[in-house]
């Protein structure tokens, strides 16, 4: 699949997802430096794929997200990007971020190739949006095709419901 970075043409590596299938298992490093995979999480699911925290399309999404995951039941919210998980852990406490759970993709790169959206040119994550339920089956899927660009919140949300 190839995605665009300011117009410039770039690689995603890995298996592209689609509604319907059952999500990859992946392990990724929690702020605690611990492993997370997608065993460890539960019910319906929100994982975003970002480049980096530090940048201003990927801090306004995961602010955004934190502020509708007050309004939502029984949903979890995880951000990955190979961001470290230092970085990761200050981002989010100097962003008030307490709602949405951050993962870094920097150890293995798993969930980048196991979701399809591991830059091959970059070595960073690309922007998707990934919301799974609880029996681990894609209910939405967006791969952004200009990673500068926000995703469509309304309808990851309204997959939510």
């Amino acid at each position: 699949m190839k995605v665009t970075f300011q117009g410039n043409p770039l690689t995603l590596e890995g298996t592209t997802l689609k509604v319907g299938d059952t999500a990859p298992n992946f392990t990724a490093v929690g702020n605690d430096l611990n492993p997370v995979s997608l065993n460890d999480t539960k019910g319906k699911r929100v994982f975003l794929a970002v480049p980096s925290l530090d940048t201003p399309v990927c801090d306004m999404e995961v602010r955004k997200f934190n502020e509708e995951a007050s309004k939502l039941d029984n949903v979890s919210i995880y951000t990955l990007s190979m961001d470290l998980p230092f970085a990761q852990a200050r981002w989010c406490g100097g962003a008030n971020i307490d709602k949405v759970t951050t993962l870094s993709d920097y150890k293995d790169r798993e969930f980048g190739k196991n979701f399809g959206v591991y830059i091959k040119e970059l070595g960073l994550l690309s922007r998707a949006v990934f919301v799974v339920d609880e029996n681990n089956k894609v209910t939405y899927v967006e791969y952004l095709e200009e990673i500068t660009n926000e995703p469509n919140y309304e309808k990851a949300l309204e997959a939510l419901k």
